[in-house]
């Protein structure tokens, strides 16, 4: 049995998105949480706030003991491209392409 939690076009590279991913991938959840509480990293907040939507959906759709989750599964794809123009030098533009995420995370009982 497994409880998952989704976050849909987040407005950050997945590239940034996976290192973080890496950190917490089959840790227990408080250490999980406690990990992405002090990692100095701008999807922390998000990935935070997801990790407890997962952990949520467990307890109460589930019935599953919180003491005894751990990140099963957390990977992220990429979402749309939002394409942007920058001014370059002699009248010439740039384009800036401004990536998003999606973001899974399922986390299971220990068995």
């Amino acid at each position: 049995m497994e409880a998952k939690a989704t976050l849909n076009y987040t407005r950050i590279s997945p590239r940034k998105v996976g290192i973080v991913l890496d950190l917490i991938r089959n840790k227990p959840v408080d250490l999980a949480d406690a990990i992405l509480k002090h990692t100095q990293k701008a999807v922390c907040a998000d990935l935070q706030k997801l990790l407890k939507s997962a952990v949520a959906n467990a307890e109460n759709n589930f019935n599953m003991d919180k003491n005894s989750l751990y990140v099963s599964k957390c990977y992220v794809t990429p979402g749309p491209t939002l394409k942007r123009m920058r001014p370059g030098p002699h009248g010439r533009a740039f384009r800036v392409l401004k990536r998003t995420s999606h973001i899974t995370l399922i986390v299971k009982e220990k068995e």
